[in-house]
């Protein structure tokens, strides 16, 4: 399809993230059309490595996912713009041009939620360590039993539930379990009948 047009030469197909990388290597393209969930090398990281290393290579993502997560990592790992995969022709067409001129590409699907997420406010991401010691502290245990499941000093826990209560928005051990198992962070086993 995109061979057809006359001002389009193709040079190269890869299979997953990695060929990618090498075609780009041999031949460096004007632009990339890059999936995002690739074998062997997801799309974001592919895009991460292009941008290192051959900075002026416009990346294109085409992808079936419309997650905005997706999307927006991809855009900040340095992909030029984004269409899902049923996006008619002429607009892939018009989209490749664009690319190659260095302007941005979005498909009009994708701008209200990248917009929606931008606009959100940003929620800091608790570590694995913070995780654990919340869903110790939603079964009950004090700092002093944390500290020993866990196998760090009680001063640690609490440091750790500091930083949580910060990354949370609240003040207390309550509001800090209560707002993860909300978000999804924590799930609370039920008890078998």
């Amino acid at each position: 399809m995109l061979a057809g047009q006359a001002d389009f030469d193709v040079v190269g197909e890869a299979e997953n993230g990695r060929v990618a990388l090498d075609v780009v290597a041999r031949e460096v393209p004007d632009v990339v059309l890059m999936d995002l969930r690739m074998p062997v090398l997801d799309g974001v990281s592919a895009i991460e490595r292009l941008q290192s290393t051959h900075p002026s290579v416009q990346v294109l993502v085409l992808t079936t996912y419309d997650a905005d997560t997706e999307i927006v990592r991809a855009v900040e790992a340095g992909a030029t713009g984004c269409l899902l995969k049923d996006a008619p022709r002429e607009v892939l067409f018009r989209a490749v041009r664009a690319a190659a001129r260095g302007e941005s590409v979005l498909a009009p699907e994708l701008t209200a939620k990248l917009f929606g997420r931008l606009r959100a406010p940003k929620q800091e991401s608790l570590t694995e360590r913070e995780i654990e010691v919340l869903a110790l502290v939603a079964k009950g245990n004090t700092n002093r039993a944390i500290g020993r499941e866990l196998s760090i000093s009680e001063a640690t826990v609490k440091t750790h539930l500091v930083h949580a209560f910060t990354k949370l928005g609240v003040d207390d051990r309550t509001a800090a379990v209560t707002v993860a198992l909300e978000r999804g962070l924590l799930r609370l086993n039920k008890p078998r009948r």
